[in-house]
């Protein structure tokens, strides 16, 4: 099981949390060969340097229907300005709730530089992930980038792995349908050297709310 998800559409996490007194809810699904995931991913940002995320997911098909439960916390130590770099830190793990207790448990940091006045954006990661069936701990590492198309749109390409797996590779756009508010996003990746029963597709909606209003 791999850590969680970054901002949609990418896998690859960002130094950057929600604004203070703002949430967001990150809604996608995962398609491939065995099965489908839908997702629901709720996080606020609380005290205006945390951001707390909890939500999960619904796995169907395969023989494999189960629930899946994710909680992550993140924060920034220097937030990502448009001529310079930041970088933070995410905790978390994923569960399967029916087997009770904690699960899979990981730690990542996140570092961001940001080029051509925000126009293109690079993301790396070096991390632990400690697997609840193995009982191992495995190095996680990833990086990704972001190219501005528009004001509103932008294509995402990536790269992320675990140590004694194989990466993963994905690409994606997203774009906003209400600046700030409500996004729209894809993506298509997999295994380089895999079939094509090893590949995957997303499709995301994002939406984004300030409760102090």
């Amino acid at each position: 099981m791999m850590p969680a998800h970054a901002g949609r559409p990418m896998m690859v996490d960002d130094a950057a949390i929600v604004e203070p007194n703002h949430c967001q809810l990150e809604s996608w699904v995962y398609k491939r060969s065995i099965g489908t995931e839908y997702w629901a991913v709720p996080a606020c940002n609380v005290g205006g340097k945390l951001e707390v995320a909890l939500g999960g997911a619904r796995i169907v098909g395969g023989g494999n229907n189960a629930n899946l439960a994710v909680l992550q916390v993140k924060t920034v130590f220097k937030p990502l300005d448009r001529h310079g770099w930041g970088g933070g830190l995410v905790v978390g793990t994923q569960s399967l709730p029916d087997h009770g207790g904690i699960g899979d448990v990981f730690a990542a940091v996140p570092l961001s530089v940001s080029t051509l006045s925000g126009a293109l954006l690079v993301h790396t990661n070096a991390g632990l992930l400690r697997s609840k069936a193995t009982r191992d701990l495995q190095a996680t590492w990833g990086i990704g980038v972001e190219a501005a198309l528009t004001e509103r749109s932008a294509l995402t390409a990536e790269t992320s792995g675990q140590q004694g797996a194989k990466p993963l590779v994905q690409l994606g756009i997203k774009h906003w349908l209400v600046k700030d508010r409500v996004q729209l996003d894809a993506t298509y990746g997999g295994h380089p050297d895999n079939a094509s029963s090893g590949r995957f597709v997303t499709l995301g909606l994002v939406l984004f709310t300030n409760f102090s209003r």
